[in-house]
């Protein structure tokens, strides 16, 4: 899980950089960045880290994968991570919107085969609906803090950290897996998997940011706006929301 969270968080930082260069933002914000310049040092890090290791690794896997796989696979591991966001539905409030997440948790699992294949929103039009502690903190009223990029794990804020432990003690495969090697193997089919599904954007960043470390920056304050708010944020706090809502990652 530790794994699966450090890289999920570094394709957002190239899929949010990609984001936020499409709108031409000429002036982004400063975005609250008391310690802008260790945070330059560590994005580098985290850059060299994705240019060297997992895009060369997930170019391979979608050399000898589908689209129609990457979807499945995707889908399992969102599946597992079904209970956190149960808890935070609760926890934000949305008792309706979190029984709707526990059928579909129980109709995938069973049904849809471990995750493997959506038959709640095929059948049910029960769709995911991803929520974490960060947004939770979000939605009671805690600021977002100063913004951070984490070691392996990319960009966050003072307030987001707190997602991660949650949300590995509400991971499935936290306790189903039985030994080492069974979960890191799973872990790194999970990482090379988002990481290719985000190659089409990362790209366009690549091509594109003028300072992708800004606009990195900037566009995930308003990602994690849109989240707080259900993608329905006030309009002068979201230049980029019909953006992320239309966005898809490439299969």
């Amino acid at each position: 899980m530790r794994w699966r969270r450090i890289v999920a968080s570094i394709v957002l930082s190239v899929v949010l950089g990609g984001c936020a260069t499409s709108q031409q933002v000429s002036q982004p914000e400063s975005g609250n960045d008391p310690i802008e310049g260790f945070n330059r040092g560590v994005y580098q890090f985290n850059e060299g880290l994705d240019t060297y290791a997992l895009a060369p690794a997930s170019r391979g896997w979608t050399r000898i994968t589908t689209r129609g796989m990457r979807h499945r696979v995707e889908n399992f591991f969102d599946n597992l991570e079904s209970p956190g966001y149960i808890l935070n539905d609760l926890l934000q409030g949305k008792p309706v919107q979190a029984g709707a997440q526990t059928v579909r948790f129980v109709v995938n699992s069973t049904v849809g085969i471990f995750g493997l294949f959506d038959p709640a929103q095929a059948w049910l039009g029960l769709k995911g609906r991803p929520e974490d502690f960060g947004q939770t903190l979000g939605v009671w009223g805690a600021d977002d803090g100063p913004y951070v990029v984490v070691p392996l794990f990319g960009p966050s804020s003072g307030r987001d950290i707190t997602r991660y432990p949650v949300a590995y003690y509400t991971n499935v495969l936290t306790y189903v897996t039985l030994d080492t090697l069974s979960f890191g193997t799973l872990t790194a089919v999970n990482i090379v998997n988002a990481r290719a599904r985000g190659e089409r954007l990362a790209r366009f960043r690549d091509e594109s940011a003028l300072d992708p470390y800004v606009f990195t920056r900037s566009a995930y304050r308003q990602y994690r706006q849109n989240q707080v708010y259900d993608g329905r944020p006030p309009a002068d706090e979201d230049p980029y929301g019909e953006f992320f809502n239309a966005m898809e990652p490439d299969g």
